[in-house]
């Protein structure tokens, strides 16, 4: 009986950590914009081999207006930062470097703007 209670105490605390929680950066002066700055990530990483382009999977990222979308998605960021319990994106790849999280961070606090 103590197994199971003990077992239940850590699922639960598993459950409600922390790590889901998406990572804030500081955006204080960075205002990134979709054609300057995150269109070029998204085409070299996201939009590429079939993957988010097209509409292929129901998210087409090779577009302003779907990547737009996207970025109102609450899993947007998560899998992106690749935190526990989120699909990691790129997939089957490495993490993007921190400075393109940052400016795709940055750029879904401030609305995703075009």
């Amino acid at each position: 009986m103590k197994i199971t209670g003990l077992f239940f105490t850590i699922v639960l605390i598993a459950l409600t950590c922390s790590c889901k929680h998406v990572v804030q950066y500081d955006c204080t002066g960075i205002t990134p914009t979709y054609t300057t700055n995150i269109k070029p990530i998204l085409d070299n990483c996201c939009a590429t081999r079939g993957c988010h382009s097209g509409n292929r999977d129901g998210m087409d990222l090779s577009t302003y207006a779907g990547a737009s979308a996207a970025s109102k998605n609450k899993n947007f960021m998560g899998t992106i930062q690749h935190l526990p319990f989120y699909q990691k994106m790129p997939q089957d790849a490495a993490r993007l470097p921190d400075s393109q999280i940052h400016l795709l961070s940055c750029w879904v606090e401030n609305g995703s703007p075009e």
